[in-house]
Protein backbone atom coordinates (compact mmCIF):
# COMPACT_ATOMS: atom_id res chain seq x y z
CA UNK A 1 0.00 0.00 0.00
CA UNK A 2 1.63 3.59 -1.17
CA UNK A 3 2.09 5.98 2.24
CA UNK A 4 0.17 9.18 1.08
CA UNK A 5 2.07 12.08 0.73
CA UNK A 6 2.52 14.29 4.03
CA UNK A 7 -0.01 17.28 3.54
CA UNK A 8 1.27 20.56 5.33
CA UNK A 9 0.02 23.94 5.84
CA UNK A 10 2.44 26.99 6.16
CA UNK A 11 1.00 30.11 7.72
CA UNK A 12 2.96 33.19 7.24
CA UNK A 13 4.24 31.44 4.33
CA UNK A 14 5.04 35.41 2.78
CA UNK A 15 7.60 35.93 5.45
CA UNK A 16 11.33 35.24 5.29
CA UNK A 17 10.93 32.16 7.47
CA UNK A 18 7.58 31.04 5.82
CA UNK A 19 9.10 31.08 2.33
CA UNK A 20 12.05 28.60 3.42
CA UNK A 21 10.41 26.11 5.10
CA UNK A 22 7.73 26.05 1.81
CA UNK A 23 10.74 25.03 -0.09
CA UNK A 24 12.16 22.93 2.20
CA UNK A 25 8.62 21.24 2.39
CA UNK A 26 8.30 20.97 -1.60
CA UNK A 27 12.39 19.57 -1.29
CA UNK A 28 11.13 16.47 0.74
CA UNK A 29 8.38 15.95 -1.75
CA UNK A 30 5.61 17.08 1.37
CA UNK A 31 1.94 18.78 -0.45
CA UNK A 32 2.46 22.14 0.78
CA UNK A 33 -0.39 24.63 1.40
CA UNK A 34 0.24 28.37 2.28
CA UNK A 35 -2.88 30.13 4.28
CA UNK A 36 -1.92 34.21 2.89
CA UNK A 37 -4.46 37.07 3.73
CA UNK A 38 -6.72 38.58 1.50
CA UNK A 39 -4.66 41.30 -0.66
CA UNK A 40 -1.31 39.40 0.19
CA UNK A 41 1.53 40.99 -1.78
CA UNK A 42 1.55 39.32 -5.80
CA UNK A 43 4.63 38.60 -6.17
CA UNK A 44 5.20 37.08 -3.47
CA UNK A 45 1.91 34.79 -3.39
CA UNK A 46 2.99 34.14 -7.26
CA UNK A 47 6.49 32.68 -6.53
CA UNK A 48 4.61 30.33 -4.02
CA UNK A 49 2.57 28.98 -6.74
CA UNK A 50 6.02 28.44 -8.98
CA UNK A 51 7.89 27.01 -6.13
CA UNK A 52 4.66 24.40 -5.75
CA UNK A 53 2.57 25.60 -3.11
CA UNK A 54 -1.31 25.47 -3.35
CA UNK A 55 -2.37 28.85 -1.98
CA UNK A 56 -5.31 29.39 -0.21
CA UNK A 57 -6.56 32.70 0.46
CA UNK A 58 -8.24 33.45 3.91
CA UNK A 59 -10.34 35.80 5.44
CA UNK A 60 -9.32 35.66 9.29
CA UNK A 61 -12.45 36.81 10.44
CA UNK A 62 -14.07 33.37 8.81
CA UNK A 63 -13.48 30.75 10.93
CA UNK A 64 -14.74 28.59 8.41
CA UNK A 65 -12.45 29.58 5.65
CA UNK A 66 -10.14 28.74 8.10
CA UNK A 67 -11.06 25.28 8.71
CA UNK A 68 -11.47 24.57 5.32
CA UNK A 69 -8.11 25.29 4.45
CA UNK A 70 -6.91 22.79 7.18
CA UNK A 71 -8.64 19.58 6.15
CA UNK A 72 -6.96 16.39 5.57
CA UNK A 73 -4.05 17.98 6.85
CA UNK A 74 -0.97 15.84 8.37
CA UNK A 75 0.06 19.29 10.04
CA UNK A 76 0.19 22.63 10.73
CA UNK A 77 3.48 24.74 10.95
CA UNK A 78 3.07 28.80 11.56
CA UNK A 79 5.72 31.11 11.25
CA UNK A 80 3.78 33.95 11.70
CA UNK A 81 5.44 37.21 13.30
CA UNK A 82 3.75 40.12 15.00
CA UNK A 83 2.10 41.18 18.20
CA UNK A 84 -0.75 40.08 20.56
CA UNK A 85 -3.06 40.03 17.79
CA UNK A 86 -0.64 37.92 15.80
CA UNK A 87 1.37 35.68 18.15
CA UNK A 88 -1.77 34.83 20.70
CA UNK A 89 -5.07 35.83 18.47
CA UNK A 90 -4.35 34.88 15.08
CA UNK A 91 -2.56 31.72 16.16
CA UNK A 92 -5.59 30.95 18.22
CA UNK A 93 -7.83 31.16 15.29
CA UNK A 94 -5.33 28.81 13.67
CA UNK A 95 -5.20 26.58 16.22
CA UNK A 96 -9.07 26.29 16.97
CA UNK A 97 -9.67 25.49 13.20
CA UNK A 98 -6.53 22.57 13.48
CA UNK A 99 -8.58 20.83 15.66
CA UNK A 100 -11.83 21.23 14.68
CA UNK A 101 -10.49 19.79 10.91
CA UNK A 102 -8.70 17.18 13.18
CA UNK A 103 -5.22 18.34 12.20
CA UNK A 104 -3.14 15.65 14.34
CA UNK A 105 -0.52 18.05 14.68
CA UNK A 106 1.06 21.51 15.53
CA UNK A 107 4.11 23.55 15.20
CA UNK A 108 3.89 26.80 16.66
CA UNK A 109 5.91 29.99 16.12
CA UNK A 110 8.13 29.38 18.55
CA UNK A 111 11.69 30.10 17.11
CA UNK A 112 13.58 31.64 19.72
CA UNK A 113 15.63 31.42 22.41
CA UNK A 114 14.29 28.32 25.02
CA UNK A 115 11.30 30.39 26.66
CA UNK A 116 10.68 28.10 29.25
CA UNK A 117 13.23 28.57 31.19
CA UNK A 118 12.90 32.41 30.96
CA UNK A 119 10.87 34.47 33.51
CA UNK A 120 7.65 35.92 32.61
CA UNK A 121 8.57 40.34 32.33
CA UNK A 122 12.52 39.51 30.65
CA UNK A 123 11.25 39.21 27.18
CA UNK A 124 7.82 40.81 25.76
CA UNK A 125 7.99 38.94 22.87
CA UNK A 126 8.65 35.71 24.82
CA UNK A 127 6.08 36.38 26.47
CA UNK A 128 3.19 36.44 23.81
CA UNK A 129 4.62 33.04 22.88
CA UNK A 130 4.23 31.69 26.32
CA UNK A 131 1.04 32.70 26.48
CA UNK A 132 0.00 30.66 23.04
CA UNK A 133 1.56 28.09 24.77
CA UNK A 134 -1.04 27.81 26.89
CA UNK A 135 -3.23 27.87 25.24
CA UNK A 136 -1.61 25.20 22.97
CA UNK A 137 -0.83 22.85 25.82
CA UNK A 138 -4.81 22.96 26.70
CA UNK A 139 -5.53 21.58 23.46
CA UNK A 140 -6.08 17.95 22.76
CA UNK A 141 -3.53 18.57 19.24
CA UNK A 142 0.08 17.17 19.58
CA UNK A 143 2.47 20.11 19.64
CA UNK A 144 6.32 20.49 18.75
CA UNK A 145 8.16 23.91 19.43
CA UNK A 146 11.28 24.20 17.67
CA UNK A 147 13.83 26.15 19.18
CA UNK A 148 17.25 27.36 17.32
CA UNK A 149 18.70 30.24 19.64
CA UNK A 150 18.83 33.20 17.79
CA UNK A 151 18.64 33.54 13.98
CA UNK A 152 22.29 33.99 13.02
CA UNK A 153 22.30 37.02 11.08
CA UNK A 154 22.33 39.75 13.72
CA UNK A 155 25.77 39.29 13.59
CA UNK A 156 26.18 41.23 10.61
CA UNK A 157 23.41 44.20 12.06
CA UNK A 158 26.71 45.60 14.23
CA UNK A 159 24.39 44.71 17.52
CA UNK A 160 26.04 45.26 20.68
CA UNK A 161 27.44 41.47 21.13
CA UNK A 162 29.51 41.48 18.06
CA UNK A 163 29.49 45.69 16.73
CA UNK A 164 31.76 45.33 13.49
CA UNK A 165 31.31 48.75 13.51
CA UNK A 166 32.90 49.86 16.85
CA UNK A 167 35.43 46.93 17.18
CA UNK A 168 33.74 45.90 20.38
CA UNK A 169 32.32 42.55 21.55
CA UNK A 170 29.82 42.84 24.60
CA UNK A 171 29.31 40.41 27.38
CA UNK A 172 27.38 40.28 31.28
CA UNK A 173 29.14 38.62 34.93
CA UNK A 174 31.61 36.78 34.12
CA UNK A 175 29.64 34.98 31.08
CA UNK A 176 32.94 35.67 28.68
CA UNK A 177 33.19 31.75 27.51
CA UNK A 178 29.42 31.70 27.50
CA UNK A 179 28.07 29.46 24.35
CA UNK A 180 25.09 31.27 22.36
CA UNK A 181 23.42 29.69 20.67
CA UNK A 182 22.72 30.86 16.46
CA UNK A 183 21.00 29.51 13.99
CA UNK A 184 20.75 30.59 10.19
CA UNK A 185 17.03 30.61 8.60
CA UNK A 186 18.16 28.33 5.63
CA UNK A 187 18.85 25.32 8.76
CA UNK A 188 15.58 26.31 10.59
CA UNK A 189 13.53 26.21 7.84
CA UNK A 190 15.07 22.72 7.15
CA UNK A 191 15.06 21.39 10.80
CA UNK A 192 11.35 22.33 10.71
CA UNK A 193 10.24 20.61 7.40
CA UNK A 194 12.06 17.07 8.89
CA UNK A 195 9.76 17.85 11.96
CA UNK A 196 6.82 18.68 10.28
CA UNK A 197 6.90 15.20 8.62
CA UNK A 198 8.01 13.80 12.08
CA UNK A 199 5.03 12.35 13.53
CA UNK A 200 6.98 11.15 16.41
CA UNK A 201 8.64 14.22 17.07
CA UNK A 202 8.42 15.23 20.63
CA UNK A 203 7.05 18.64 22.37
CA UNK A 204 10.26 20.14 22.23
CA UNK A 205 13.30 20.67 19.74
CA UNK A 206 16.44 22.72 20.31
CA UNK A 207 19.07 23.41 17.56
CA UNK A 208 21.91 25.41 16.79
CA UNK A 209 23.90 25.53 13.43
CA UNK A 210 27.12 26.91 15.98
CA UNK A 211 27.51 28.06 19.66
CA UNK A 212 30.03 30.61 20.31
CA UNK A 213 31.33 32.77 23.00
CA UNK A 214 31.65 36.08 23.64
CA UNK A 215 35.68 35.14 23.96
CA UNK A 216 35.98 33.35 20.64
CA UNK A 217 33.98 36.11 18.97
CA UNK A 218 36.63 38.53 19.79
CA UNK A 219 39.31 35.83 18.07
CA UNK A 220 37.04 35.03 15.15
CA UNK A 221 37.83 39.17 15.02
CA UNK A 222 41.07 38.72 14.49
CA UNK A 223 41.03 36.30 11.52
CA UNK A 224 38.28 37.28 9.61
CA UNK A 225 37.43 41.23 10.69
CA UNK A 226 40.83 42.56 10.27
CA UNK A 227 41.89 42.93 13.94
CA UNK A 228 41.20 42.17 17.24
CA UNK A 229 37.92 43.42 18.75
CA UNK A 230 37.89 45.03 22.44
CA UNK A 231 35.76 42.24 25.05
CA UNK A 232 33.72 44.76 27.55
CA UNK A 233 31.82 43.99 30.36
CA UNK A 234 28.95 45.72 30.68
CA UNK A 235 27.81 44.86 33.96
CA UNK A 236 25.37 42.56 36.27
CA UNK A 237 22.71 40.58 34.77
CA UNK A 238 20.52 41.94 37.38
CA UNK A 239 21.14 45.35 36.52
CA UNK A 240 21.11 44.98 32.52
CA UNK A 241 17.17 43.40 33.39
CA UNK A 242 16.30 46.19 35.56
CA UNK A 243 17.51 48.71 33.03
CA UNK A 244 15.64 46.62 30.11
CA UNK A 245 12.65 46.98 32.30
CA UNK A 246 12.92 51.04 33.37
CA UNK A 247 13.42 51.15 29.22
CA UNK A 248 9.84 49.42 28.45
CA UNK A 249 8.31 51.49 31.46
CA UNK A 250 9.85 54.79 29.71
CA UNK A 251 8.56 53.88 26.49
CA UNK A 252 4.99 53.05 26.10
CA UNK A 253 4.53 53.55 22.46
CA UNK A 254 7.46 51.31 21.47
CA UNK A 255 4.68 48.25 22.55
CA UNK A 256 3.13 48.33 19.76
CA UNK A 257 6.34 47.92 17.85
CA UNK A 258 7.65 44.69 17.36
CA UNK A 259 11.30 45.62 17.34
CA UNK A 260 11.69 48.53 19.97
CA UNK A 261 15.19 49.24 21.31
CA UNK A 262 13.56 47.93 24.91
CA UNK A 263 12.86 44.78 23.32
CA UNK A 264 16.28 44.25 21.01
CA UNK A 265 17.81 44.66 24.63
CA UNK A 266 15.96 42.15 25.89
CA UNK A 267 16.73 39.80 23.19
CA UNK A 268 20.34 40.32 24.03
CA UNK A 269 19.46 39.61 27.72
CA UNK A 270 17.70 36.37 26.78
CA UNK A 271 20.73 35.83 24.63
CA UNK A 272 22.62 35.78 28.17
CA UNK A 273 20.38 34.28 30.41
CA UNK A 274 19.78 30.62 29.10
CA UNK A 275 20.76 28.53 26.47
CA UNK A 276 20.63 24.80 25.31
CA UNK A 277 22.51 22.17 27.32
CA UNK A 278 22.05 19.50 24.72
CA UNK A 279 20.75 19.85 20.76
CA UNK A 280 18.78 17.59 18.81
CA UNK A 281 20.54 18.57 15.59
CA UNK A 282 20.98 14.99 15.04
CA UNK A 283 17.53 13.95 15.23
CA UNK A 284 17.41 14.64 11.19
CA UNK A 285 19.96 13.33 8.57
CA UNK A 286 21.14 15.62 5.65
CA UNK A 287 21.39 18.87 7.07
CA UNK A 288 24.15 21.06 6.27
CA UNK A 289 24.98 22.85 9.67
CA UNK A 290 26.30 25.92 8.87
CA UNK A 291 29.37 27.27 10.34
CA UNK A 292 29.42 30.70 12.09
CA UNK A 293 32.63 31.29 9.74
CA UNK A 294 30.01 31.78 7.18
CA UNK A 295 27.72 33.86 9.11
CA UNK A 296 30.43 36.92 10.14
Amino acid sequence: MLKMKPIILVAGATGNLGQRICRELIKINAEVRAIVRVGSKKETVDALEQMGVDIYEVDWSVQEELIGSCRGLSCVVSALTGLHDVIVEAQLKLLNAAVSAGVPRFIPSDFSSDFTQIPLGENRNFDLRKEFQYHLDSSNIKATSIFNGAFSDILRYNTPLFNVKDKTVTYYEDKADWEIDFTTMDNTAEYTAAAAIDDDAPRFLRIASFRVTPNQLVALSVLHKGGGFQLINRGSMQSFSEYNKHQRASNPDGENELYPRWQQAQYLYSMFLVHHTELDNNRYNGISWSPIEQNI
